[in-house]
């Protein structure tokens, strides 16, 4: 009889411990879900209002994740410290395991939507494109590190033995590693030239074997150029752009140095290509003078109705010091005295407006 009592009285509290369990479980619940409310509240009153408001835009989506941490966190103390659950050792396991999983999860989601949003904020405040694979592999290696700290936080406070784990893993990536020793190169290239910077997407870059063109990607492996007046793509590994001596076009000055040649009779197709062949070939050689970009167009004008042919010759003049400048001007000057020349020697008789024009613009070539 006094054995079925005590029995019965143990199920009793047993249920009465439950259901205390249950209550502040909930309590916790509800506390982890109003938790983004309650950092606003607290970044607002010791740090800033706008700090507070970016704390509740980061947390507030992930409110039942949290408040799900917060119940979770409870009953692993509960699980730890109520002697009655002594002979159920799995149960805490269980709980403890549950935890880590949803922690590792929680704090990769408020992690990675905290970067998409900084790299967002970032990419408008500079006008210039997130290089999305690169952040992606950021992202990706971040959340790998997580997912590790989480397993062995679980099996330090556990007593798993994870040394022997570790050093198979250990030996297998050694393996991994010289099996792909290129890839893994590259992708080290790839993370130098992002935090580097010595280009973006939609920058138009020259490299020392002539290749010239507009960044479309860079990615854990490779960069794609799109070459400028073919417009095929280039696919270049990283690692070879780290050992290359790259010029970045964008962001520069240049100068459009537009001459009007002025003939006196209609020119032919033929004399047209004889007449380019010179421009280009006197102007080529010129320091700063962007030779591949050099344009030269015929049209024809009436003069006293007879019609003539006029080129009008654009070059453009890469540089940002007054004196290199003005020293460019007075070498295209007398490149222009050679073009002169030339056409003469090939009895074609032109003129050249004055004053020759100048248009200073940021580079967009």
């Amino acid at each position: 009889m006094m054995e079925l009592l005590s029995n019965n009285i143990f199920l009793s509290a047993k249920i009465q411990l439950t259901f205390v369990v249950g209550v502040f479980s909930a309590i916790a619940f509800f506390t982890g879900c109003i938790f983004p409310r309650i950092a606003k509240f607290c970044l607002s009153l010791f740090a800033s209002p706008e700090a507070g408001k970016k704390a509740e835009k980061l947390l507030q989506p992930y409110r039942h994740l949290i408040g799900l941490a917060f119940g979770l966190g409870f009953l692993e103390i509960v699980a730890l410290f109520v002697p009655v659950l002594d002979d159920y050792p799995a149960i805490e396991k269980i709980i403890s395991l549950i935890l880590t999983i949803e922690a590792c999860w929680l704090i990769i989601r408020i992690f990675g939507k905290y970067i998409d949003d900084s790299i967002l904020e970032s990419a408008l405040k500079s006008g210039r494109q997130a290089n999305s694979e690169l952040l992606n592999l950021a992202k990706y290696t971040a959340y790998l590190a997580i997912v590790f700290v989480g397993f062995i936080f679980f099996a330090q406070t556990h007593n798993i033995n994870i040394l022997s784990l570790l050093a198979s893993l250990g030996i297998g990536g050694v393996a991994i590693a010289f099996a792909s020793k290129t890839t893994v190169e590259q992708l080290l290239s790839g993370v130098v030239l992002y935090i580097d910077h010595p280009f973006f997407i939609d920058d138009y870059i020259g490299l020392p074997d002539g290749t010239f063109g507009r960044v479309e990607s860079i990615g854990w492996r490779s960069t794609k150029i799109r070459t400028s007046g073919k417009g095929t793509v280039i696919v270049i590994p990283n690692n070879s752009l780290t050992q290359m001596n790259i010029e970045n076009f964008s962001g520069a000055k240049k100068v459009i140095s537009i001459l009007y040649l002025n003939f006196y009779r209609q020119v032919e197709p033929k004399e047209q290509a004889l007449i380019e062949q010179v421009i280009l070939t006197s102007t080529k050689d010129i320091f700063g003078l962007d030779s591949r970009s050099t344009r030269i167009d015929f049209r024809t004008i009436a003069n006293n109705n007879e019609e003539r042919s006029q080129a009008q010759v654009s070059l453009f003049i890469l540089g940002s010091g007054k004196v290199s400048m003005e020293l460019r001007r007075q070498l295209l000057n007398m490149a222009t005295e050679t073009i002169n020349k030339k056409l003469k020697g090939y009895g074609i008789d032109f003129n050249i407006e004055e004053p020759t024009i100048y248009v200073d613009a940021p580079v967009t070539i």
